[in-house]
């Protein structure tokens, strides 16, 4: 207990696969305190920035409090006959293909159970996906062809055994540190070696041995030869290969390909593949820079051909592992909420498993055929097939490929319906019908993490306003279209069992998903329900997959996938010289409807940037600081450049978080092409061609605030502050009257001004007070403006007259940046630190000053810090 009274509650984080345990303590207030669950077994007590930052993210300014109808508040019995109603009347006249869900990772287990159930048991069609469809399906599609289901075969507990770890289009220091924090303690403990394979040069490859920095899109031609390499040595294991069928195809198609379009030195490659040979517990982690590819499927099955060639799965510190970027995308897979599945990893294919799931149901009828995968889903929106769209906690109008065209096809969609926790994103402003859902620490239900460990989210804190938990919203609306019986649901307990009964029948046919153990439990035995991994059975309980020889395909044997390497939908051209690369920061989640209310994760890397080689930035006349023009043959976006060598001339990075609310011109799905797996219906997000050029605005501006700013201007970018906000600005067209712009950005016409401004140098200063208080200060520049950024953002709401300087006081420390996050320390501190006090490590800084013992994301800077100062002493 703490002054509130109030006990800490046993919860899971929102935000990875990694499915971190976390307390929470309320406040009384509506707040949280959250520190990681020591108890967990996931993550032992350890979390990253993000989810120790979550009790900033729980506040009500954002929140949609009531049900809208064309943007007015409205009943929830209005709300939902009018769903019911719109629902009904397309079935009706257009048959039940012409309707479709585009559900979302951040559902909980039982919310994905009753959505799937209402559209493929009752309306009767499979137009259901989500947005985990741009994060796992390829490994989906691998696991099936290759296990017979759609299996993780390993444990978090490998990561601790394996003496190799290989890190494969994973940035897993900044995507997944928890994780990356436990292979460097088996690094530690017991010399754990570190390969990193990917395009660019990460955080993650600061405490790697050996880092392949491959050409996009050629790692099928990679793990080819090394599956050719290891039968070479003999290193295959001819007792677990008799498990299997189809190796010899397999091998003729490795046999054939060429490892020379990956780009890496054959010295490279054979001490890559002399690791791989010479070491018994390799462990390999893949994620996004495999799945998301058009050749995604392949590039799993490549991976998945080396562990089963030498039996290396299914034992400690062994196996092929996917780690999936949604909390609950493994809950949703369980559930079969893509468009290809049924539940319990059951086939919707199958007339028997159909059969089976149709009388558990009791339900009229069920697809017999896939539903439209995401991109194709509103491919049909945007022709006009599907007249009735329910969007569910998640942002497609940003964060689909193409997604001009995909927010297009929403506005023009006859009846769109959005349930989330705000109406203040691209998506929700498209809706006919805003519906208001619980946030975490307000829903109650079950997660599942990368390594099948099933965890409970519990309510922490009452939710605001008219909110309501989505499978309650979907199980009325399934009542009122006429399944009264079907979706009498009353608590996430009760779904719960009927979910884990349907696996039971599940395991009838031999599927690996078996939670059936739990299906009578109560809903104290609910309430209490410990983390666990399934299988829940007598039989097996938990632990790894196929060490036993045993798989899922018809004849009990796994199946070799022969592949040749197929190089990326686009080609760079004259053009379009640039192959773009997109991904995520440390700091940031998704679209950022989250974590852009945190101050401390946003301070950072407040301003969406593009990473271009120095090369390539001096032949393109771009300065550091400068902003460019990305343009591809869908679309355009304006970036601000960030020079580094950790990209390979030719190719640029992009983050994928930024929208119409926080940088409208830097929403880079805008840019990227709809080209798709053909297994897997995964989008190709990793290599679309671009063209790079600098933009010459008329001028360039930067803002802080105590309250919200409007920007108008061809570029902006948005954060939040401690003391408000904070907006970077830039113009193609002079500004006439500076000061009536300042008013106008910080909504306050009255406001006493007090300015600096030479029209004949393109230079204005402004402030903006009431009371001596500063509420506001521009400062504009023909050139990137250079002020005291981290010092001015402290100013707003307070009582001072030196905002113009742009610079701090001589007497006053200026911490600068934030690097690290979980603390809020800034590099101009740990300067300070390291040249006072002779730091001389990254666990001296840490000792000295807390910074990267929190999640440890920020080590792999600190340690760069620390050798771009010794490489600046050696010059000197």
């Amino acid at each position: 207990m703490d002054g509130s009274g109030l006990p800490e509650i046993r919860s899971t984080c929102p935000y990875c696969g990694v499915g971190c345990g976390v307390l929470l303590r309320p406040d009384g207030e509506g707040g949280l305190a959250v520190r990681g669950d020591p108890e967990h077994p996931a993550n032992q007590g350890r979390l990253c920035s993000k989810g120790s930052a979550l009790g900033d993210t729980v506040g009500l300014g954002h929140r949609l409090l009531a049900p809208q109808v064309n943007g007015k508040a409205t009943p929830w019995d209005d709300a939902l006959q009018l769903v019911a109603d719109r629902f009904s009347e397309s079935i009706a006249k257009h048959g039940p293909d012409s309707v479709a869900f585009y559900v979302s990772g951040q559902l909980l287990t039982e919310d994905y159970y009753v959505a799937n159930k209402l559209m493929k048991g009752f309306i009767g069609s499979a137009n259901i996906d989500t947005n985990s469809r741009l994060c796992m399906a390829s490994s989906v599609a691998g696991h099936k062809r290759a296990f017979g289901t759609d299996t993780v075969p390993g444990t978090y507990e490998d990561l601790d055994e394996a003496d190799l770890v290989v890190l494969v289009g994973s940035n897993l220091a900044w995507c997944h540190p928890v994780l990356h924090q436990r292979v460097l303690a088996a690094r530690k403990r017991r010399g754990t070696k570190i390969v990193v394979i990917d395009p660019r040069r990460t955080a993650s490859c600061n405490d790697a041995d050996l880092h392949l920095a491959l050409q996009p899109g050629s790692d099928v031609a990679l793990f080819n030869h090394l599956l050719a390499a290891l039968h070479e040595s003999s290193a295959v294991d001819p007792e677990f290969v008799a498990h299997t069928n189809g190796f010899d195809t397999a091998l003729d198609a490795a046999r054939n390909d060429t490892v020379s379009v990956t780009g890496i030195s054959e010295d490279l490659i054979e001490e890559f593949c002399r690791l791989w040979i010479g070491t018994e517990k390799v462990v390999t982690i893949y994620s996004q820079g495999v799945n998301q590819s058009t050749s995604g499927s392949d590039k799993v099955n490549a991976i998945l051909n080396c562990h089963l060639a030498t039996g290396r799965i299914g034992a400690p510190g062994c196996g092929p592992f996917s780690v999936t970027g949604q909390p609950n995308a493994m809950g949703g897979r369980e559930v079969g909420g893509l468009a290809n599945m049924l539940a319990c990893h059951l086939d919707l294919e199958n007339p028997d498993h159909r059969a089976a799931v149709r009388q558990f149901w009791e339900a009229p009828a069920l697809p017999d055929a896939p539903g439209l995968k995401a991109v194709d889903m509103f491919e049909a929106v945007g022709d006009g097939r599907i007249k009735a769209l329910w969007i569910i906690h998640t942002n497609p109008a940003v964060s689909m490929p193409d997604a001009d065209a995909v927010r297009k096809a929403i506005s023009a969609c006859p009846f769109t319906v959005v349930s989330d926790i705000t109406g203040a994103t691209d998506t929700a402003r498209l809706a006919d019908v805003l519906l208001p859902a619980t946030a975490w620490a307000e829903k109650d239900g079950t997660v599942t993490n990368s390594d099948r460990t099933i965890s409970r989210q519990r309510k922490a804190i009452d939710a605001p306003g008219q909110a309501r938990p989505d499978w309650d919203i979907l199980a009325e609306v399934g009542r009122r279209m006429g399944f009264a019986a079907a979706f009498d649901f009353t608590s996430p307990a009760e779904i719960f069992r009927e979910y884990a009964a349907l696996s039971g029948v599940a395991a009838q046919f031999g599927r690996d998903f078996d939670v059936s153990g739990l299906s009578t439990m109560s809903d104290v035995a609910y309430d209490d329900l410990e983390p666990q991994r399934w299988p829940i059975t007598a039989s097996r309980q938990g632990g790894r997959f196929f060490g036993d020889g045993r798989f899922f395909h018809s004849d009990g044997k796994a199946r070799f996938v022969p592949i040749r390497f197929k190089p990326p939908a686009a080609r760079t051209e004259p053009r379009y010289p640039f192959r773009l690369n997109t991904g995520r920061l440390r700091d940031q989640w998704h679209t950022m409807t989250r974590t852009a209310l945190s101050p401390r994760l946003s301070a950072h890397l407040p301003e969406p940037f593009l990473d271009i080689h120095p090369s390539d930035a001096n032949r393109l006349d771009v300065d550091a600081a400068d902003l460019v023009r990305v343009t591809s043959p869908l679309g355009s976006a304006i970036l601000r450049a960030r020079i580094t060598d950790s990209v390979q001339p030719g190719q640029v990075f992009a983050p994928i978080h930024w929208t119409g609310e926080t940088a409208p011109s830097a929403r880079i799905d805008a840019v990227i092409a709809a080209a798709t797996d053909p297994v897997s219906g995964q989008p190709e997000s990793k290599a679309s061609v671009v063209s790079v050029a600098r933009l010459d605005a008329a001028w360039y501006g930067f803002a802080v605030s105590r309250d919200a700013l409007l920007p108008n201007s061809d570029y902006w970018a948005l954060s939040r502050t401690a003391q408000g906000y904070r907006a970077e600005m830039a113009g193609l067209a002079r500004v006439s009257d500076w000061e009536a712009e300042a008013k106008r950005l910080f909504s306050n016409p009255t406001a006493k001004v007090s300015s600096v401004i030479d029209e004949s140098r393109g230079v204005a200063r402004i402030a903006l007070h009431q009371d001596g208080v500063l509420l506001g200060a521009l400062f504009v520049s023909p050139t990137p403006v250079a002020v005291m950024r981290d010092y001015l953002q402290t100013l707003p709401g307070q009582k001072t007259k030196d905002a113009l300087s742009g610079r701090a006081p001589a007497d006053l420390p200026d911490s600068g940046p934030v690097l690290c996050a979980c603390f809020g320390i800034g590099i101009n501190t740990i300067l300070n630190a390291i040249e006072t006090q002779g730091l001389l490590s990254v666990d001296a800084i840490g000792d000295a000053l807390g910074a990267g013992t929190n999640c440890g994301s920020c080590r792999p800077e600190l340690g760069d810090l620390l050798q771009s100062l010794k490489t600046r002493e050696a010059a000197e």
